[in-house]
């Protein structure tokens, strides 16, 4: 899955065999502001969902030609975050069913609140087969 630059964000990251740990600093093109989510310059739901997506999905070992797509998520945005400030979000994975990963996600900001929580599932898909069907 290729990422647009605005959304290729986290700076540094942990993982283990079943989870990841990653993070950014809220920059102002993620702002509820700028993405029309709100009025407010502070971190957008959209933005805090693209992050725990993002941090998912390094957790899935893809086959040749292989990439991975989201077919749910409910989250919870807990906390509002400012701009510039740091925040981590790490994703567990909860189970496997053949192609389809579940996870559970959470994200704290640079004091340690949890900003937002979700659960959150993807498949893995041939790519091929996948752009075809469109």
């Amino acid at each position: 899955m290729k990422l647009s630059q605005s959304y290729r964000f986290y700076s540094n990251y942990f993982m283990s065999n079943h989870s990841i740990t990653q993070s950014m600093i809220v920059q102002p093109n993620q702002s509820a502001e700028f993405l029309g989510s709100g009025l407010l310059p502070v971190l957008a739901t959209p933005a805090l969902i693209a992050f725990m997506e993002t941090t998912a999905m390094q957790l899935i070992e893809f086959p040749e030609g292989s990439s991975s797509v989201g077919t749910y998520i409910s989250m919870k945005h807990l906390k509002a975050t400012p701009i510039h400030t740091k925040i981590e979000c790490t994703a567990i994975i909860t189970n496997i069913e053949g192609r389809k990963y579940t996870f559970t996600i959470q994200a704290i900001d640079s004091v340690g609140d949890i900003i937002g929580e979700a659960t959150h599932e993807r498949v893995v898909v041939n790519v091929e087969r996948f752009m075809q069907k469109l």
